[in-house]
C-alpha cells in the first residue's frame, strides 16, 4: 500500500511541476504578444504628415516604424525587435522575440525555446 501511495504522490508532484511550467510558458507568450502590440502601436505613431491637393494624409515609413518600435522596446526591455516596417504605408507590422526558460526543470519539459509574436497597427488621420 505504501508503494502505491508513493507512486501516486510522485505522479501528482510531477503533474504540478509540468503545470507550473505550462503556466509560465503561457504568461511568457502573453508578455511577448503585449510587447508586440505595444511596439506596433508605437510604430504606427511614427508617421509623417503629407499635405496634397486632396488634403492631409499620414504616411508611414519603414524607418519611422522601426525607430519608434525599437525605442519603446528599449525602454520596456521585455523583448527583442526582429523586424519592423510598413507593408502599405498605413499600417505598422512589428515582430518581436523573447526567450522562455522553464522555472522548474523536469524530464518532460524542454530546456526552453524562443517565442515570436507579430502585431499590426493601423494609423488614421482625421
Amino acid at each position: 500500500m505504501l508503494l502505491l501511495t508513493l507512486g501516486y504522490a510522485f505522479i501528482a508532484i510531477l503533474l504540478v511541476l509540468v503545470c507550473v511550467d505550462a503556466t509560465s510558458l503561457y504568461l511568457a507568450h502573453k508578455r511577448a504578444d503585449a510587447a508586440a502590440d505595444a511596439a506596433a502601436l508605437a510604430g504606427a505613431d511614427g508617421f509623417t504628415v503629407s499635405v496634397g491637393p486632396d488634403g492631409a494624409t499620414a504616411v508611414l515609413t519603414d524607418q519611422g516604424v522601426h525607430d519608434q518600435a525599437s525605442a519603446l522596446l528599449g525602454e520596456l526591455g521585455t523583448a527583442t525587435l526582429v523586424s519592423a516596417g510598413t507593408p502599405d504605408g498605413l499600417s505598422a507590422r512589428v515582430t518581436v522575440q523573447t526567450r522562455w526558460r522553464p522555472p522548474v526543470l523536469t524530464l518532460f519539459v524542454p530546456d526552453g525555446f524562443t517565442l515570436e509574436a507579430t502585431a499590426t497597427s493601423r494609423t488614421a488621420l482625421r
